[in-house]
């Protein structure tokens, strides 16, 4: 049955071939009720023979054997030409008698496994190559070019549609239809296409080796290569974005290579709580990966992306009371973070002030029961991750008209890595307080001032213009008591202001990259306050 008018198009042959067996038996079922001839291959056409289902070999069709380990079997003129072939061309159709080629109405493909193939741990690169389909995304490309005659389908959630159009239109599916089908066909093939180019990628750049088509930009940037595989999908969508008059949804970056467990804020398990919200996921972000940089037991309040505190403690209760020390009234419903597992003491700590979301690595029992007692509070568990470990991470920043990567802030200082500039050297316990204050820095909006002392931020100066107004914040903002702290900076200090008006606060030493023209004048500044000071070499700001 054709009727051009309203484009209803009658199954009459259908080619059905699959790696994803789901639902095959009952489709085809429904298939032949209907009166359609069916084409096979391989696993497909044994499992439906032994379903009782008749089934004509492709092999027969084309004449020609499956051979090569099944690599060739469907690439053949009467398999593509009774796909292409249009059916109101008269050319066409001459052709196709001519050449014996009868017209195929409907393909139903799913593609040989590649994802879950590179997903398997321990799949070699030969492995995941045999399972690059080429027959499949062939066949699925020329039904879907030529939809107005070949339906397509490839995945089992589409044959109940299929069905039902059949089962309405005597046997036909409709024009509407079958250009979502093809529309859902170039996509799934963009996809694989896709997923193939990053694993192949990936296997390059873990080899070290490098593509003539793809070199990397900006010749010492290593790891930016001029062509990147972004591929996204969805994990959920969201109440609303970061104004509840914007929509927004949560995606993950589908992975190139196996990875056994998915880390990070975005896979992180709600156990309790409201769902996460657009603005919870950043700033819930901005907890964890400062956090999990901190050494030692450690706690950090976030609000907005920056720090309203952050402290080491001998437990996480007491990480936890040392960081809102900090800023209580900012970490009013706050986000808090916790490297290490969460016990009931600390949880009875978060309760007692209104916190939006409480994440860490994991929650004992009690804690959890705690915890749950505030309906609203969101709690996530996130499996452990080094943030600095991901060798495949890019940072992506949208702008208008494009996108912004560059690789990840990763770059740990240690003790070893400071440069003592002032008269005086700092002692080890400045020199530990200073690496701390350094780290909470590095995830501090710049500009960018730390104070801190004993491992405690004391106060905090973020996201100004200028660096001596963060300096004056940060002061202004201390409820602790700043003489005696450290002084960390994200960039260097362009003018001798900024330690001016710190050592009026009592600092004892400023941690800071270094750099200025006038880096001389900063560290007489210094030593005029017997500061001791100690450049990094190398800077953390944070947009």
């Amino acid at each position: 049955m054709t009727n051009q008018t309203n484009g209803l198009r009658a199954i009459k042959r259908a080619l059905i071939s699959v790696s994803d067996k789901t639902g095959l038996v009952e489709f085809a079922q429904e298939l032949k009720r209907f009166g359609v001839e069916i084409l096979s291959t391989g696993g497909t056409a044994k499992i439906l023979r032994e379903a009782g289902i008749d089934v004509r070999d492709v092999s027969e069709v084309t004449g020609f054997p499956e051979m090569m380990d099944g690599r060739i079997k469907t690439l053949h003129p009467k398999i593509h030409g009774a796909l292409l072939g249009l059916r109101d061309k008269p050319e066409h159709v001459t052709a196709m008698r001519e050449h014996g080629i009868e017209p195929i109405d409907m393909v139903v493909i799913n593609l040989y496994p590649f994802e879950e193939t590179i997903y398997r741990e321990g799949t070699t690169l030969d492995e995941a190559i045999e399972q690059i389909d080429i027959g499949g995304p062939a066949m699925i490309r020329s039904a879907a070019k030529n939809f107005r005659d070949v339906a397509v389908a490839i995945s089992p959630a589409i044959y109940s549609e299929i069905v039902d159009d059949m089962q309405q239109f005597a046997g036909a599916i409709t024009m509407a239809t079958r250009r979502r089908l093809a529309w859902a066909a170039f996509r799934r093939t963009a996809e694989y296409d896709l997923r193939i180019s990053s694993y192949l990628g990936s296997r390059l750049r873990l080899a070290g080796e490098r593509s003539s088509q793809n070199v990397p930009v900006g010749g010492s940037f290593q790891g930016i290569y001029a062509e990147q595989d972004l591929k996204l999908e969805k994990i959920r969508d969201l109440r609303y974005g970061e104004n509840p008059h914007q929509l927004a949804a949560l995606f993950e970056f589908a992975p190139p290579v196996h990875f056994e467990e998915r880390f990070g804020v975005a896979h992180g398990k709600l156990l309790s709580g409201k769902e996460m919200s657009f603005n919870n996921y950043v700033d819930a972000d901005a907890a964890w990966q400062l956090v999990c940089e901190v050494k030692g037991t450690a706690c950090a309040i976030i609000k907005h992306t920056n720090a309203a505190g952050c402290a080491v403690g001998e437990s996480c209760e007491g990480a936890y009371r040392r960081a809102l020390a900090t800023d209580p009234i900012s970490a009013f419903g706050g986000i808090v973070a916790f490297n290490k597992p969460v016990d009931q003491a600390a949880a009875r700590a978060v309760i007692e002030i209104f916190t939006e979301v409480v994440i860490a690595p994991g929650f004992d029992e009690e804690a959890l029961k705690v915890l749950q007692e505030k309906k609203n509070l969101r709690v996530l568990s996130i499996g452990w991750s080094d943030p600095n470990t991901n060798d495949e991470s890019l940072d992506y920043k949208r702008i208008s008209g494009g996108m912004l990567i560059q690789t990840p802030d990763t770059t740990i200082i240690t003790a070893k890595n400071l440069r003592t500039v002032s008269r005086r050297a700092p002692s080890d316990k400045e020199i530990d307080d200073l690496l701390f204050a350094w780290t909470v820095c590095k995830h501090t909006k710049s500009n960018a001032i730390v104070y801190a002392r004993d491992q405690q931020t004391v106060g905090v100066g973020a996201g100004q213009m200028s660096r001596v107004d963060s300096v004056k914040i940060g002061a202004m903002r201390a409820q602790l008591p700043i003489e005696g702290s450290v002084l960390a900076s994200d960039a260097f200090f362009p003018f001798r202001d900024g330690i001016d008006e710190a050592a009026k606060h009592g600092i004892t030493a400023v941690i800071q990259p270094g750099g200025s023209v006038r880096d001389e004048e900063v560290i007489a500044a210094a030593d005029e306050h017997n500061l001791a000071m100690v450049f990094t070499g190398i800077r953390h700001f944070k947009h």
